[in-house]
Protein backbone atom coordinates (compact mmCIF):
# COMPACT_ATOMS: atom_id res chain seq x y z
CA UNK A 1 0.00 0.00 0.00
CA UNK A 2 2.80 2.41 0.95
CA UNK A 3 4.57 1.58 -2.33
CA UNK A 4 1.42 2.35 -4.29
CA UNK A 5 1.11 5.71 -2.47
CA UNK A 6 4.75 6.61 -3.29
CA UNK A 7 4.21 5.64 -6.94
CA UNK A 8 1.06 7.77 -7.13
CA UNK A 9 2.90 10.71 -5.55
CA UNK A 10 5.71 10.44 -8.11
CA UNK A 11 3.15 10.31 -10.93
CA UNK A 12 1.42 13.46 -9.68
CA UNK A 13 4.78 15.22 -9.33
CA UNK A 14 5.72 14.30 -12.90
CA UNK A 15 2.42 15.65 -14.22
CA UNK A 16 2.82 18.87 -12.26
CA UNK A 17 6.40 19.35 -13.43
CA UNK A 18 5.46 19.64 -17.12
CA UNK A 19 3.09 22.62 -16.77
CA UNK A 20 5.48 24.22 -14.27
CA UNK A 21 8.31 24.07 -16.84
CA UNK A 22 5.98 25.60 -19.45
CA UNK A 23 5.00 28.40 -17.07
CA UNK A 24 8.63 29.18 -16.29
CA UNK A 25 9.49 29.17 -20.00
CA UNK A 26 6.64 31.58 -20.77
CA UNK A 27 7.73 33.85 -17.95
CA UNK A 28 11.26 33.87 -19.38
CA UNK A 29 9.99 34.71 -22.87
CA UNK A 30 7.75 37.45 -21.50
CA UNK A 31 10.61 38.87 -19.46
CA UNK A 32 12.91 38.94 -22.48
CA UNK A 33 10.22 40.57 -24.60
CA UNK A 34 9.66 43.19 -21.92
CA UNK A 35 13.37 44.02 -21.76
CA UNK A 36 13.51 44.26 -25.55
CA UNK A 37 10.47 46.51 -25.51
CA UNK A 38 12.11 48.75 -22.96
CA UNK A 39 15.30 48.93 -24.98
CA UNK A 40 13.96 49.40 -28.49
CA UNK A 41 10.28 50.27 -28.25
CA UNK A 42 9.53 46.82 -29.69
CA UNK A 43 11.86 43.90 -30.45
CA UNK A 44 10.54 43.71 -33.99
CA UNK A 45 10.74 47.47 -34.60
CA UNK A 46 14.45 48.25 -34.23
CA UNK A 47 15.70 49.66 -37.52
CA UNK A 48 12.28 50.88 -38.66
CA UNK A 49 10.30 54.12 -38.83
CA UNK A 50 6.58 54.76 -38.54
CA UNK A 51 4.19 57.49 -39.71
CA UNK A 52 0.74 57.82 -38.20
CA UNK A 53 -2.57 59.36 -39.32
CA UNK A 54 -5.92 58.66 -40.98
CA UNK A 55 -6.72 56.34 -38.07
CA UNK A 56 -3.81 54.01 -38.79
CA UNK A 57 -0.01 53.79 -39.04
CA UNK A 58 2.51 52.23 -41.39
CA UNK A 59 6.02 51.07 -40.57
CA UNK A 60 8.88 50.96 -43.09
CA UNK A 61 12.53 49.94 -42.90
CA UNK A 62 15.04 52.79 -42.71
CA UNK A 63 16.08 52.15 -46.34
CA UNK A 64 12.51 52.65 -47.54
CA UNK A 65 11.99 55.69 -45.33
CA UNK A 66 15.18 57.35 -46.58
CA UNK A 67 13.92 56.92 -50.16
CA UNK A 68 10.47 58.19 -49.15
CA UNK A 69 12.18 61.25 -47.64
CA UNK A 70 14.06 61.91 -50.88
CA UNK A 71 10.87 61.62 -52.95
CA UNK A 72 9.02 63.98 -50.61
CA UNK A 73 11.96 66.39 -50.39
CA UNK A 74 11.97 66.71 -54.16
CA UNK A 75 8.29 67.66 -54.17
CA UNK A 76 8.90 70.26 -51.44
CA UNK A 77 11.99 71.53 -53.27
CA UNK A 78 10.03 71.96 -56.50
CA UNK A 79 7.22 73.78 -54.69
CA UNK A 80 4.70 71.07 -55.56
CA UNK A 81 1.70 70.30 -53.31
CA UNK A 82 1.82 67.42 -50.80
CA UNK A 83 -0.57 65.55 -53.10
CA UNK A 84 2.29 65.18 -55.57
CA UNK A 85 4.36 63.39 -52.92
CA UNK A 86 1.39 61.14 -52.05
CA UNK A 87 1.08 60.07 -55.69
CA UNK A 88 4.83 59.54 -56.08
CA UNK A 89 5.14 57.52 -52.86
CA UNK A 90 2.20 55.24 -53.71
CA UNK A 91 3.72 54.72 -57.15
CA UNK A 92 7.24 54.00 -55.94
CA UNK A 93 6.05 51.53 -53.33
CA UNK A 94 4.02 49.60 -55.90
CA UNK A 95 6.84 49.63 -58.43
CA UNK A 96 9.89 48.89 -56.24
CA UNK A 97 8.71 48.81 -52.62
CA UNK A 98 10.65 52.08 -52.24
CA UNK A 99 13.99 50.46 -53.13
CA UNK A 100 16.37 51.70 -55.79
CA UNK A 101 16.71 48.36 -57.57
CA UNK A 102 18.73 47.70 -60.72
CA UNK A 103 16.34 45.15 -62.22
CA UNK A 104 12.68 44.78 -63.13
CA UNK A 105 10.27 43.81 -65.89
CA UNK A 106 12.12 43.98 -69.21
CA UNK A 107 14.38 47.07 -68.92
CA UNK A 108 12.61 48.65 -65.92
CA UNK A 109 14.92 50.16 -63.29
CA UNK A 110 15.04 52.20 -60.12
CA UNK A 111 12.52 53.54 -57.62
CA UNK A 112 9.79 54.03 -60.22
CA UNK A 113 10.79 51.15 -62.54
CA UNK A 114 11.26 53.56 -65.42
CA UNK A 115 12.34 52.15 -68.76
CA UNK A 116 15.15 53.61 -70.89
CA UNK A 117 13.36 52.23 -73.96
CA UNK A 118 10.36 54.42 -73.16
CA UNK A 119 12.36 57.62 -72.98
CA UNK A 120 12.76 58.01 -69.22
CA UNK A 121 16.54 58.43 -69.52
CA UNK A 122 19.66 56.31 -69.64
CA UNK A 123 20.21 53.42 -67.24
CA UNK A 124 22.70 55.50 -65.27
CA UNK A 125 20.29 58.44 -65.02
CA UNK A 126 17.35 56.31 -63.91
CA UNK A 127 19.45 54.67 -61.20
CA UNK A 128 20.06 58.15 -59.71
CA UNK A 129 17.06 58.54 -57.34
CA UNK A 130 17.06 62.34 -57.65
CA UNK A 131 17.02 62.19 -61.45
CA UNK A 132 14.31 59.52 -61.56
CA UNK A 133 12.14 61.34 -59.00
CA UNK A 134 12.38 64.60 -60.93
CA UNK A 135 11.53 62.72 -64.13
CA UNK A 136 8.42 61.33 -62.43
CA UNK A 137 7.36 64.80 -61.28
CA UNK A 138 8.01 66.27 -64.74
CA UNK A 139 5.54 63.75 -66.16
CA UNK A 140 3.12 64.25 -63.26
CA UNK A 141 2.91 68.00 -63.88
CA UNK A 142 1.71 67.23 -67.42
CA UNK A 143 -1.36 65.40 -66.05
CA UNK A 144 -4.25 67.91 -65.90
CA UNK A 145 -5.82 68.19 -62.44
CA UNK A 146 -3.32 65.89 -60.73
CA UNK A 147 -3.58 68.04 -57.58
CA UNK A 148 -7.11 66.79 -56.90
CA UNK A 149 -7.37 63.69 -59.07
CA UNK A 150 -7.66 60.09 -57.89
CA UNK A 151 -4.19 58.97 -56.77
CA UNK A 152 -4.36 55.60 -58.55
CA UNK A 153 -5.67 57.05 -61.79
CA UNK A 154 -3.13 59.87 -61.88
CA UNK A 155 -0.28 57.45 -61.14
CA UNK A 156 -1.45 55.24 -63.98
CA UNK A 157 -1.49 58.21 -66.37
CA UNK A 158 2.19 58.72 -65.59
CA UNK A 159 3.32 55.09 -65.47
CA UNK A 160 1.11 53.37 -68.06
CA UNK A 161 1.36 50.14 -66.05
CA UNK A 162 0.04 46.74 -67.04
CA UNK A 163 -1.65 46.66 -63.62
CA UNK A 164 -3.69 49.88 -63.75
CA UNK A 165 -5.38 49.50 -60.33
CA UNK A 166 -2.33 48.42 -58.32
CA UNK A 167 -1.39 51.90 -57.05
CA UNK A 168 -4.64 52.09 -55.08
CA UNK A 169 -3.31 49.48 -52.65
CA UNK A 170 -0.67 51.92 -51.39
CA UNK A 171 -2.65 55.16 -51.33
CA UNK A 172 -3.02 55.26 -47.53
CA UNK A 173 0.66 54.86 -46.67
CA UNK A 174 1.57 57.24 -49.49
CA UNK A 175 -0.64 59.90 -47.93
CA UNK A 176 0.70 59.21 -44.41
CA UNK A 177 4.35 59.52 -45.35
CA UNK A 178 3.73 62.47 -47.63
CA UNK A 179 1.94 64.25 -44.78
CA UNK A 180 4.86 63.65 -42.41
CA UNK A 181 7.68 64.32 -44.85
CA UNK A 182 6.18 67.47 -46.39
CA UNK A 183 5.57 68.87 -42.91
CA UNK A 184 1.78 68.81 -42.86
CA UNK A 185 1.43 66.66 -39.74
CA UNK A 186 4.15 68.13 -37.52
CA UNK A 187 6.21 65.85 -35.28
CA UNK A 188 5.02 62.67 -36.95
CA UNK A 189 7.84 60.47 -38.21
CA UNK A 190 9.45 58.30 -35.50
CA UNK A 191 12.40 55.93 -36.00
CA UNK A 192 13.54 53.22 -33.57
CA UNK A 193 17.29 52.88 -34.05
CA UNK A 194 20.23 51.26 -32.32
CA UNK A 195 23.09 53.37 -31.03
CA UNK A 196 25.41 54.85 -33.65
CA UNK A 197 28.45 52.65 -34.21
CA UNK A 198 30.82 55.39 -35.40
CA UNK A 199 31.24 59.15 -35.37
CA UNK A 200 29.62 61.19 -38.12
CA UNK A 201 29.85 64.74 -39.44
CA UNK A 202 27.16 67.44 -39.70
CA UNK A 203 28.86 68.42 -42.95
CA UNK A 204 27.73 65.09 -44.41
CA UNK A 205 24.12 65.86 -43.51
CA UNK A 206 24.39 69.39 -44.90
CA UNK A 207 25.81 68.04 -48.17
CA UNK A 208 22.91 65.60 -48.54
CA UNK A 209 20.46 68.36 -47.68
CA UNK A 210 21.91 70.52 -50.46
CA UNK A 211 21.63 67.58 -52.86
CA UNK A 212 17.96 66.98 -52.10
CA UNK A 213 16.78 70.60 -51.61
CA UNK A 214 18.93 72.52 -54.15
CA UNK A 215 16.22 74.93 -55.34
CA UNK A 216 14.96 75.75 -51.86
CA UNK A 217 18.46 76.51 -50.57
CA UNK A 218 19.37 78.59 -53.60
CA UNK A 219 16.12 80.55 -53.34
CA UNK A 220 16.71 81.23 -49.65
CA UNK A 221 13.61 79.42 -48.45
CA UNK A 222 15.76 78.13 -45.60
CA UNK A 223 19.39 78.33 -44.51
CA UNK A 224 21.73 75.61 -43.26
CA UNK A 225 24.56 76.62 -40.94
CA UNK A 226 26.98 74.91 -38.56
CA UNK A 227 26.92 76.23 -35.00
CA UNK A 228 28.13 75.25 -31.55
CA UNK A 229 25.75 72.58 -30.22
CA UNK A 230 25.87 74.01 -26.70
CA UNK A 231 24.63 77.38 -27.97
CA UNK A 232 21.43 76.02 -29.53
CA UNK A 233 20.40 72.96 -27.53
CA UNK A 234 21.11 70.67 -24.62
CA UNK A 235 23.15 68.00 -26.38
CA UNK A 236 22.80 64.36 -25.26
CA UNK A 237 25.76 62.13 -24.49
CA UNK A 238 27.49 60.95 -27.64
CA UNK A 239 26.59 64.01 -29.71
CA UNK A 240 29.26 66.06 -31.45
CA UNK A 241 30.13 69.62 -30.50
CA UNK A 242 28.78 71.07 -33.74
CA UNK A 243 25.11 71.23 -34.71
CA UNK A 244 23.54 71.62 -38.14
CA UNK A 245 20.96 74.39 -37.78
CA UNK A 246 18.21 74.83 -40.38
CA UNK A 247 16.25 78.08 -40.40
CA UNK A 248 12.95 77.98 -42.34
CA UNK A 249 12.00 81.51 -41.26
CA UNK A 250 8.25 81.79 -40.73
CA UNK A 251 7.45 78.70 -42.80
CA UNK A 252 6.51 76.20 -40.07
CA UNK A 253 5.42 73.51 -42.53
CA UNK A 254 8.82 73.67 -44.22
CA UNK A 255 10.43 73.47 -40.78
CA UNK A 256 8.60 70.23 -40.01
CA UNK A 257 9.43 68.87 -43.47
CA UNK A 258 13.12 69.44 -42.73
CA UNK A 259 12.85 68.02 -39.19
CA UNK A 260 11.15 64.82 -40.32
CA UNK A 261 13.57 64.55 -43.25
CA UNK A 262 16.45 64.60 -40.76
CA UNK A 263 14.85 61.82 -38.68
CA UNK A 264 14.36 59.77 -41.86
CA UNK A 265 18.09 60.22 -42.59
CA UNK A 266 19.18 59.35 -39.03
CA UNK A 267 20.17 55.74 -39.74
CA UNK A 268 22.17 56.74 -42.81
CA UNK A 269 23.88 59.83 -41.40
CA UNK A 270 24.46 59.01 -37.71
CA UNK A 271 21.96 61.59 -36.48
CA UNK A 272 21.30 61.32 -32.74
CA UNK A 273 18.83 64.13 -32.10
CA UNK A 274 16.48 66.44 -34.01
CA UNK A 275 14.56 69.26 -32.35
CA UNK A 276 12.09 71.85 -33.63
CA UNK A 277 9.08 73.75 -32.35
CA UNK A 278 9.50 72.63 -28.75
CA UNK A 279 9.59 68.95 -29.73
CA UNK A 280 12.52 66.55 -29.90
CA UNK A 281 13.31 63.17 -31.43
CA UNK A 282 16.13 61.48 -29.52
CA UNK A 283 17.77 58.34 -30.86
CA UNK A 284 18.76 57.14 -27.37
CA UNK A 285 15.20 57.06 -26.00
CA UNK A 286 13.83 53.55 -25.45
CA UNK A 287 10.56 51.93 -24.41
CA UNK A 288 7.18 53.63 -24.59
CA UNK A 289 8.71 57.11 -24.86
CA UNK A 290 10.39 56.11 -28.12
CA UNK A 291 7.00 55.87 -29.83
CA UNK A 292 6.64 59.65 -30.24
CA UNK A 293 8.56 62.91 -30.20
CA UNK A 294 9.18 64.29 -26.72
CA UNK A 295 8.77 67.83 -25.47
CA UNK A 296 11.72 70.09 -24.79
CA UNK A 297 12.02 73.39 -22.98
CA UNK A 298 14.57 76.02 -23.88
CA UNK A 299 16.91 75.81 -26.82
CA UNK A 300 16.10 77.25 -30.24
CA UNK A 301 12.51 76.25 -31.04
CA UNK A 302 12.23 78.40 -34.20
CA UNK A 303 15.00 76.53 -36.04
CA UNK A 304 15.59 72.84 -36.75
CA UNK A 305 18.61 71.65 -34.76
CA UNK A 306 20.26 68.44 -35.97
CA UNK A 307 22.93 66.69 -33.90
CA UNK A 308 25.12 63.85 -35.15
CA UNK A 309 27.33 61.42 -33.25
CA UNK A 310 30.84 62.58 -32.45
CA UNK A 311 33.13 64.04 -29.84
Amino acid sequence: MAARRRSASRSVARHLAVPLVLVLALVGIAGGSYLALQRYGSPAHAGTCVATGLGTSHRYTTERVANAALISATAVDRGMPPRAASIALATAYQESQLRNIDYGDRDSLGLFQQRPSQGWGSEEEIMDPIYSTNAFYDALEDVPGYESGDINDVAQRVQRSGHPEAYRDHETEGRLYASALTGQSGANLVCILEDVGAMSSPEQVRAELARQFPRALEAGRFSATLESASSVTSAPAGAGATALVLDPGEDEQLGWALANWAVARAAEDGIVQVSYGGRVWDRSVRGEEAQSWGSVEGGDSSRVVVLVSGR
